[in-house]
């Protein structure tokens, strides 16, 4: 670990205006973002008694390797180019409000002919019209039950090209659960009505659907049509249940999103209830590990700006009211950014009194409950985790803590569809983002060794070569007479002067501290070949063995054993599992394509995207066997060169008696599934 002296800018050199400030780890990652109003005294604060900081922040700064920071003109640019870097390097020691999920909402696909409702999450899409979010099983359960009502269609675009060439309905339209446009029951412009029926009840406007429905009721009665009332009753019965089931909480004018904290020294738990037309329509919460001392302030500032920042289309979810724990620091700033957002005013306060300030008393107590339970599930896996890791560190006598931790295996059949996997572990915890595949070729997949030996040499080189990229950039951004440090930090002001723009990624993290391979004595020592071969000697690898679970070093005769019930040898074993499951995952679905035949596959020069345009385009391999130039270049990428090599090819089958083979659809041979027609 760093000494945070060895890089601590003198006093003098730190400017006292406003400003944002990145601290960077030894390979150059910037590892956290922060702003300041007088950059010295913030600065100053990590450095003058580093033993007085927080856990978190004492390791991030004995992470680093050096600091930079860039002045700017006002608070809203800092608080801009703040939140424009963080979202772009996405640094590990800054607090992120981010739970594991995306919360889904209730969609109605308007610019469709026929109008589709369905659970979506993710990014708006243009036509659609959005309510919630919701909880997964509430959405779903709010569906089913406005289907019976309002029977939009909710079938996906396959489904229904199906029913309109069969002419019979799916499921759905049997039991009554669709209006089933696909074969006519209903018209384009009648369904479009009963779509926009239901985007009005879920507005808000359910009274008058519910009111028009006992109207019926009572006329089907006098009119002693007893089965129609029934089925009226049970629709009324139906509304009622979804639009009792978001508790009234405020007037049916008030569009809010209400926040509350609980914090302690270490952590702090956030709740969000999502208000719309007064009433509950979803809640969210996240645990998250406070790195500076922040006040309550701070934290607002920061969770306002990631969680209306990272929202994409925001001008149609931002409510008019967002009401707060705290006032947040930077108001006006932080205000005018969210009011641009929606594309009108946004009003950002801490309620005082009334329905509203009873209602944040509620969300409160959610956030407290929240982090008492994260902190009883949590210390156990916090203590194992540490457990785990510093034994493994002590047993194989490092000198570095295992932040991160990479873990290869290969997988094959007999020496056929060879692959590689990589897992990444930081911390204790998988790091899925970092996972990779490798397909393994050539000489290299001729046995396990030589392949372990071309995956590490593969991962590895695109290190180096990334490495070599960022000196070339120091280089350049050098002048004479200056510091590397200097020049460091200038060719990395130079690359992020476009805040607007996200920097390309580089295909691989940074360099680990232990490798794992899947195997023994040979496997280790040739992952220690491959290693040594471009010269990385900083990175220590062991190998976990099948058989009796010992762990094995490069160049020993004899490997280390770990206690059975040692914290150490579990985590390794979960990391080689991991590994084995994702080579495994990757090596069917190779496998599974390697043995899918098709009639297309002797064409020369078209390739698979090629030969899914032309089923797409085509519906069958009969079509396009029987299509002419002109028409099969009407199919994406299909040029007439290779439209002429296709009818040849479908031409000199039939003339050499091979067109009954050419005519066999593509099927799995594993699974005896008919992949084309």
């Amino acid at each position: 670990m760093a000494d945070p002296a060895s890089y601590r800018p003198q006093t003098g050199e730190i400017p006292t205006n406003p400003g944002v400030y990145r601290f960077r780890d030894p390979h150059g990652r910037v590892i956290y973002v922060g702003k300041a109003k007088n950059l010295r005294s913030r600065l100053n604060s990590y450095f003058a008694n580093p033993a007085g900081l927080l856990p978190k922040t004492y390791a991030m700064v004995h992470t680093a390797s050096s600091v930079e920071w860039t002045v700017v003109g006002s608070e809203l640019e800092s608080l801009q180019l703040e939140y424009t870097w963080i979202k772009e390097f996405t640094p590990r020691f800054n607090v992120m409000f981010r739970d594991d999920k995306t919360y889904p909402y209730l969609a109605v696909t308007m610019g469709e002919k026929y109008p589709r409702v369905q659970v979506l999450r993710g990014e708006r899409r243009k036509g659609t019209r959005y309510f919630g979010p919701y909880t997964a099983g509430a959405i779903r359960d709010t569906l089913d039950t406005l289907l019976r009502v309002f029977p939009v269609r909710s079938c996906s675009a396959g489904v229904l090209k199906r029913a309109e060439a069969s002419g019979r309905p799916c499921l759905l339209g049997y039991i009554d659960k669709c209006s089933a446009p696909c074969v006519g029951r209903i018209s384009p412009a009648d369904h479009r009505a009963l779509a926009e029926d239901f985007c009005a009840f879920m507005g808000g406007e359910a009274r008058p659907f519910v009111t028009r429905l006992e109207k019926e009721m009572a006329a089907a009665v006098a009119e002693l049509d007893y089965e129609r009332a029934a089925r009226l009753r049970d629709d009324i019965v139906a509304l009622k249940k979804v639009f009792e089931r978001n508790a009234v909480v405020l007037s049916e004018d008030t569009d809010a999103d209400v926040f509350a904290l609980h914090e302690d020294e270490l952590e702090a738990a956030v709740q969000v209830f999502h208000v719309r037309g007064g009433r509950i329509r979803g809640q969210r919460g996240w645990v998250v590990e406070k790195v500076e001392d922040s006040a309550t302030p701070d934290l607002v500032e920061h969770l306002l700006l990631q969680v209306y920042g990272d929202e994409a289309g925001i001008q149609g979810r931002l409510p008019r009211e967002v009401l707060v724990p705290a006032e947040p620091s930077n108001a006006a700033e932080l205000t005018q950014w969210l009011s641009g957002l929606r594309g009108a005013r946004v009003d950002v306060r801490v309620p005082q009194r009334g329905d509203k300030a009873a209602l944040m008393s509620t969300v409160r107590d959610n956030a407290e409950h929240a982090l008492k339970l994260h902190k009883t599930r949590r210390a156990g896996d916090l203590t194992v985790r540490s457990q785990a890791l510093r034994e493994l560190q002590e047993a194989l006598d490092l000198p570095v803590a295992l932040l991160r931790i990479e873990c290869y295996d290969i997988s094959h059949v007999q020496g056929t569809n060879v692959v590689g996997s990589m897992v990444v572990v930081e911390d204790g915890l998988p790091k899925k983002s970092d996972y990779r595949k490798f397909s393994v070729t050539g000489a290299a997949a001729t046995d396990d060794t030589a392949a372990m030996h071309d995956v590490l040499t593969r991962r590895f080189r695109h290190y180096l070569d990334d490495q070599a990229a960022q000196a070339e950039a120091v280089r350049q951004a050098g002048q004479p007479g200056r510091p590397a440090a200097a020049a460091a930090g200038a060719a990395a002001a130079v690359a992020v002067q476009d805040t607007t723009t996200p920097a390309p990624r580089a295909k691989f993290a940074y360099p680990p501290n232990l490798v794992v391979v899947d195997g023994g004595k040979p496997q280790v020592n040739a992952a220690a070949r491959a290693l040594a071969g471009l010269g990385i000697e900083d990175v220590y690898v062991v190998g976990l063995a099948k058989r009796l679970e010992e762990v094995w070093l490069p160049d020993s005769d004899f490997p280390v054993i770990l206690p059975r019930a040692s914290a150490g040898l579990y985590l390794l074993q979960r990391i080689r599992d991991e590994a084995h499951r994702f080579a495994i995952s990757f090596h069917r679905q190779k496998r599974g394509k390697a043995m899918t035949v098709s009639a297309l596959d002797g064409v020369p020069g078209l390739g698979a995207s090629k030969r899914k345009a032309l089923l797409a385009q085509f519906g069958s391999v009969r079509t396009i066997k029987a299509a002419t130039v002109q028409e099969l270049t009407s199919a994406k990428g299909i040029g007439p060169a290779l439209a002429e090599a296709i009818v040849r090819h479908f031409g000199a089958d039939g003339a050499d008696g091979a067109g009954e083979a050419a005519s066999v659809p593509a099927i799995n041979m594993t699974t005896g599934e008919i992949l084309e027609t």
